[in-house]
Order: structure tokens, then sequence, then C-alpha cells
């Protein structure tokens, strides 16, 4: 049976697994950024939805309604190009021969 590829992490000189721990440490940071920008953007969406409610209600200005649902409508486009190249990207490594 073929081993993980975790273990071929352990040959090699301490350069190496240096190389490994920085490597998990940055991935656990993009990971942060992606969880704080989907935050950003579901606060944006929501502001956004909050602004037409109250333009319905009359409570708010028709500019400011627009500049929220337009910053809203960025955010959404943003977050779907987004995932459109993390799907494009797995979908690369997927048909990549072991």
């Amino acid at each position: 049976m073929i081993s993980p590829i975790s273990g071929v992490s352990s040959i090699g000189a301490p350069h190496a697994t240096a190389g490994a721990a920085a490597t998990s440490a940055a991935g656990a940071d993009f990971s942060q950024v992606l969880a704080d920008v989907a935050a950003s953007t579901v606060d944006t969406l929501r502001a956004g939805e909050a602004a037409a409610i109250s333009g319905i209600s009359g409570t708010a200005s028709v500019q400011s309604v627009v500049e929220a649902v337009m910053s809203a409508e960025q955010a959404l486009q943003t977050a779907i190009a987004v995932r459109d190249k993390l799907v494009s990207a797995y979908q690369e490594v997927s048909r990549m021969a072991i």
C-alpha cells in the first residue's frame, strides 16, 4: 500500500520541516483571510438589504439606498468570481495525473 504524502516531509534536512511549518502557517492565514472576506461580504449584503427596506418604508434617502445596494451588488459579484476561481482551481487539481 502507498504511504501518505505527509510522510515525505520528514525526509531531508531540517530546513524541509521548517518550510512545511511555514507553509501550514501561511495556509491558516489564507483561510482566515477568506473567512474575514466572507464575513465582510455578508455584512455588506445585510446592510444593502436593510437600506432597501428603509428605502421602501421611506426612512432612507434614495441616494443612500442606491449606494448601499450597489455596494452589496459589487460584493456579491466579487464573491461569485472568487467562488468560480476556487471551483476552477479545484477542477484543475482533480484532473492532474498522480
